[in-house]
């Protein structure tokens, strides 16, 4: 049995903001994640977009938050070394019918706190943005709209609360939920944990984890999303964001730069029941081709290099939970996380930290650690500095991927660094390598030896991501 103050379920960038908020404090946490990895749910699929704030109901709990994680965003990129690009969004309106909407944006952006919001003309945007279509009309621009990677920012997280002293525990399913005279016990696949606060943060599970405790229950829907993403030839294409008029499902198909210089055209919203259901299908794919092209023109589809779907916690009431429950005492959910849902991950652990300080009246640290030095990137470096490295550590001369040029000392620090890449896919959000244009065609089987090597392991026991998700099948001799 394991015992601590707070166990957080669910190791995606909510659950790993509130780990590293939690590790200011002194106070006994866990974080409990059923995959083998931080970042394999929504996190790991999305558009990466830091948003504005100008698109939730004013005084709700997703403006509030949305805001706030913008205004935290910037600082903490800088203090967990990860890409943050303030490249700002524009929501294009096609007619004069469209612009009262769009007014309506900008009126409940300035309700909301949003600072620099503008309403461009047809000129102004196309001098901004010369590529988008020729029908356009006007767009709200706001710039303080970014772009984030998403797999960078959850790993960062991770790393900077485990450094504080926080644990991980990977492959833990949790089964179920008792409560105690004082706490909850948790069952899982792994053995029983007893705790005082549980923090739900799991995703399109929040509402399973929530009803086992409450009366009052909730609902959550698997939304999926298709994305295509462009090879970074295309990168130049638009600098904004560009977003449609948000719909019923959200705000639409966009067309934005990523952080690391692809292009990214997404997502749909189709909801469905399968909570793993993370499939693209020939129908969402051409939606997203064809809506991108409505607003951008010239798109360059011969240069999509890859498509996936993620999922979005969309809860019936369309609004975020972030509370601790009336009749679940200690029990405190942080579900329904969808989009803003990355921009307000660090408001979100900001706040479900305060709510845990004040009920625990929880103490400071002297020795936090607040920075976090991700990894070294030789391209990066003026070519003195490279020779030298290289001299130092001749496996950062070593290219193992190719298309994005990341080298054996890349991942072998992927693996040793805290939570360290147990899998391709580890490896593949941590380093980039087999996120190029081949899409890991070349640089699998180095990458597969390297971590065979590193965790001291057969080959043919690397996975892609964790489980049963092997690569190798035997060897030539087996068959011959």
């Amino acid at each position: 049995m394991y015992k601590y103050d707070v166990i957080i379920i669910g190791g995606g960038v909510c659950g790993c903001a509130v780990a590293r908020e939690l590790s200011r404090y002194k106070v006994n946490v866990c974080v409990l994640e059923k995959e083998e990895d931080v970042c394999c749910g929504t996190s790991k699929a999305n558009s990466g977009i830091v948003h504005a704030g100008y698109d939730a109901p004013t005084g709700s709990m997703k403006a509030k938050m949305n805001l706030r994680g913008n205004q935290l965003m910037e600082p903490l990129s800088k203090e967990l070394d990860i890409p943050f690009i303030r490249n700002g969004s524009l929501v294009v309106g096609k007619s004069k019918e469209d612009m009262p909407r769009l007014e309506e944006l900008y009126d409940r952006g300035n309700a909301n706190g949003v600072k620099g919001l503008q309403i461009l003309s047809k000129e102004e945007l196309l001098e901004k943005e010369p590529n988008l279509g020729d029908d356009v009309y006007g767009a709200l621009y706001a710039p303080t709209g970014g772009i984030v990677c998403p797999f960078e920012l959850n790993i960062a997280l991770a790393e900077n609360a485990n450094v504080n002293g926080v644990d991980f525990k990977f492959c833990t399913k949790v089964t179920g939920i008792e409560r105690q005279e004082e706490g909850y016990r948790l069952l899982t696949n792994q053995g029983v944990y007893d705790t005082k606060y549980v923090v739900n943060a799991a995703g399109v599970y929040a509402d399973s984890l929530h009803n086992m405790v409450s009366e009052q229950k909730i609902n959550i829907t698997a939304r999926r999303g298709d994305y295509c993403l462009l090879d970074k030839r295309a990168k130049a294409h638009v600098r904004s964001t560009i977003f449609t008029l948000p719909g019923k499902f959200g705000k639409g198909i966009l067309v934005a730069p990523t952080a690391h210089g692809n292009l990214i055209l997404g997502p749909t919203a189709i909801d469905i029941q399968d909570k793993e259901g993370t499939n693209t299908t020939r129908e969402g794919l051409d939606q997203v081709l064809k809506k991108a092209g409505m607003n951008v023109k010239n798109l360059p589809l011969r240069q999509v290099i890859t498509s996936f779907a993620g999922l979005r916690a969309h809860e019936d009431r369309d609004e975020f939970i972030i509370e601790e429950l009336a009749d679940a005492p200690g029990f405190i959910d942080c579900a329904g996380i969808e989009s803003p849902g990355l921009t307000s991950c660090p408001a979100i652990g900001e706040r479900i930290a305060g709510i845990l300080r004040e009920r625990m009246g929880l103490v400071e640290k002297d020795d936090f650690i607040s920075t976090r030095k991700g990894i070294l990137r030789p391209a990066n470096l003026p070519k003195e500095e490279q020779a030298a490295l290289l001299r130092e550590n001749p496996a950062y001369g070593n290219i193992i991927c190719r298309c994005e040029m990341i080298t054996e000392g890349e991942i072998i620090d992927a693996i040793r660094r805290p939570l360290g890449a147990k899998s391709l896919d580890g490896v593949k959000r941590r380093t980039r390598a087999g996120m190029g244009r081949c899409q890991s065609g070349f640089c699998s089987p180095r990458t597969m030896e390297i971590l065979a090597r590193e965790w001291k392991m057969e080959v043919r026991e690397v996975t892609k991501s964790g489980g049963d998700s092997y690569l190798v099948l035997g060897t030539n001799k087996d068959v011959f």
